[in-house]
């Protein structure tokens, strides 16, 4: 059986972002969206949940490159002055995995961002982290660990297998690549471990900012059997952040492959049945 999530990640980044995930969610295919608790827009993403309540939101846990929830004062070895995560993933890696102080820093800035979304009413629905940085074995642990106390349920798991990419269009498959399908089973264990759900597949990876209309078609034609997460970075148009951050995401193609008559035509092809986090549990 085909079975696919349709994600967004960034709720809560800017205006734009929130905007393109209503959109995507009353006119497309999106059902559910992952909230970065500390973001610029935050505040607005809350509020237009609560007006869809059919869409599933999660946490979009910030652990890398954006804005940390507690203040700077209280997480002096995580976070610069300006309250940001640096962008540095190496350095990052192996302060996270061999500093016990940082590590007690970053438990209490990832329990402080699980409890900024309970504090909005909102039915926490999955985690995942941004840049995938759950994928750090203390990161993953800890998101897990942490999560569950606050009721967490369901973990992305960002495997992407090739035969779907090959089949969907030109992709060139690198060393990096297979470096990080493999680490996925680290943290498919450790949720696995905590009694949680995970993804079978996830794409959004290779193809991150440039999930267009014609590749999503393709690819929905092609999806393989058991559970996919296909996630988005839509916009609906880029502000002066946005450029910063991500100056070549193709944002309102995002936001236009999840509208599109193609997409819907490509999981009606391959026979998908579209479901959310909670229908897993």
């Amino acid at each position: 059986m085909k079975r696919a999530i349709i994600s967004a990640d960034d709720f809560g980044l800017s205006v734009e972002v929130n905007e393109a995930i209503e959109i995507a969610h009353r006119d497309g295919l999106l059902s559910t969206a992952s909230l970065m608790v500390a973001g610029p827009a935050f505040d607005d993403a809350v509020e237009r949940a609560h007006r869809l309540p059919d869409l599933r939101v999660g946490l979009h846990l910030v652990a890398i490159e954006g804005p940390a929830k507690l203040p700077p004062a209280d997480i002096p070895l995580l976070v610069a002055q300006d309250g940001q995560f640096p962008s540095d993933q190496l350095r990052l890696g192996v302060e996270y995995f061999f500093r016990p102080s940082v590590r007690r820093e970053l438990a209490a800035e990832i329990a402080a961002q699980f409890e900024a979304f309970r504090s909005t009413g909102l039915r926490l629905d999955h985690a995942n982290a941004h840049k995938h940085m759950h994928l750090h074995p203390t990161v993953g642990a800890l998101l897990i660990e942490i999560g569950k106390k606050f009721g967490l349920r369901a973990v992305r798991v960002p495997l992407e297998p090739l035969e779907p990419l090959y089949a969907a269009g030109i992709y060139t498959d690198t060393l990096g690549d297979a470096a990080l399908r493999r680490w996925t089973a680290l943290l498919r264990h450790q949720a696995r471990e905590a009694g949680m759900i995970t993804n079978d597949w996830c794409f959004g990876l290779a193809w991150s900012g440039h999930m267009t209309p014609s590749r999503v078609a393709a690819l929905a034609a092609h999806l393989p059997e058991g559970v996919s997460e296909i996630y988005f970075h839509p916009a609906t148009s880029k502000n002066a952040l946005i450029s910063r951050l991500m100056p070549d995401y193709e944002h309102e193609a995002e936001l236009a492959a999840l509208c599109s008559p193609g997409f819907r035509a490509g999981l009606a092809h391959s026979c998908t049945r579209l479901i959310g986090w909670n229908d897993l549990y």
